[in-house]
């Protein structure tokens, strides 16, 4: 695919095919890592911990005002000490 950098307000931007996002599989809003590497420009999935979810979106869906509650895990077991 050719395509053209174009500027979009104070900073550039290139435009990706749907099929080429489809093969890469990433979809519109997707964070991606763009570096470079021998000369090259390369985008990429950004790396998520434990599947698709960031630990940054998963606080964000933590209601505000949200208090956690003390968990009673029940009596120490072996040497354990509370």
């Amino acid at each position: 695919m050719v395509t053209r950098i174009q500027k979009w307000g104070n900073s550039q931007g290139v435009r990706l095919a749907k099929q080429v996002l489809e093969d890469a599989q990433l979809t519109v809003g997707e964070d991606v890592d763009v570096t470079t590497r021998d000369g090259l420009i390369v985008i990429a999935p950004a790396r998520r911990i434990r599947g698709k979810r960031s630990l940054r979106e998963l606080v964000s869906r933590i209601p505000k005002g949200h208090k956690a509650g003390e968990t009673d895990w029940g009596k120490p077991q072996g040497r354990e000490v509370w």
